[in-house]
């Protein structure tokens, strides 16, 4: 992969907030690369060392893509555990936004459906473990997780059948687990998995 299509993906992952008006033109992205290609390879180096110690999410980025060290996953699916399970001691709030821009997060830095699938799955684990440890939560938060969860189901059965079976067991221990919550939750979950799967047992 060369370096300049890689600063595009981490400079069009910073998003400019539609707030902030200026009568003066904005940076874009055209400025910016009209000035990184007259970088040379030493400038070009240090320039991506910079961002990788510039923040976490750089460094697991850049990771991802470029199959750095094992488990390279990890740092993902800690992010989700913790917008979806958060230290009820500490008073932090659940945050799905932050779990699913992990994922999109992931998407992005990797083509890799199978792990896309995983932690799409983990995060309604995660919630799920949440919503059976401390009671009822919203409308809001539930129609998320089934959301989640569809859209989860539906990447499955796209795979060939040898790859759906480690995900379709998880996906049905989350439904059996539902079965006494409300707001509707365990009907969308159960609706969502036996739409996809003929399960007999």
């Amino acid at each position: 992969m060369k370096c300049a299509d890689l600063i595009t993906v981490i400079f069009n992952k910073e998003k400019q907030n539609p707030m902030l008006k200026n009568k003066t033109k904005k940076p874009t992205w055209t400025d910016l690369k009209k000035e990184i290609i007259k970088l040379n390879h030493s400038q070009m180096i240090s320039l991506i060392k910079d961002l990788y110690r510039l923040s976490k999410s750089n460094r697991d980025f850049l990771h991802v893509r470029f199959s750095i060290g094992k488990d390279r996953i990890d740092p993902y699916k800690k992010i989700i555990e913790d917008a979806m399970y958060p230290d009820i001691y500490k008073d932090k709030p659940i945050s799905i936004s932050r779990a699913k821009q992990a994922i999109s997060d992931y998407s992005k830095a990797t083509d890799d459906p199978l792990g896309k699938i995983d932690l799409m799955i983990f995060l309604v684990e995660w919630g799920n473990h949440y919503t059976l440890n401390y009671g009822d939560i919203d409308a809001n938060f539930y129609n998320s997780l089934i959301s989640m969860y569809e859209k989860a189901v539906k990447e499955v059965i796209s795979l060939p059948d040898q790859e759906q079976e480690e995900f379709r067991e998880r996906l049905k221990e989350i439904m059996e687990s539902t079965s006494d919550i409300g707001w509707g939750y365990y009907d969308g979950i159960f609706a969502a998995y036996y739409k996809a799967f003929d399960d007999e047992d």
